[in-house]
């Protein structure tokens, strides 16, 4: 079980850290903020529509108001 154990351990201490990177992501008021403004670009460009936008900007705000929440 040595031999395995080693890979196997590295492999899910890598999927922790990259799960902790996305979460981080996620909630960085920045990059929310950035995401939000592409957002509008997209709509503006006429790259999506007004329902694809509206469903999108109400996620990206849960996701800002989680985010300040935790911050708290």
């Amino acid at each position: 079980t040595f031999p395995v154990s080693l890979p196997l351990s590295g492999t899910l201490w890598l999927a922790r850290r990259l799960q902790d990177a996305v979460e981080a992501e996620r909630t960085d008021p920045a990059a929310l903020r950035a995401a939000l403004s592409d957002l509008e670009r997209r709509l503006e460009a006429g790259e999506i529509d007004e329902e694809t936008y509206e469903a999108a900007e109400a996620e990206l705000l849960d996701l800002m108001d989680l985010a300040s929440e935790a911050r708290t």
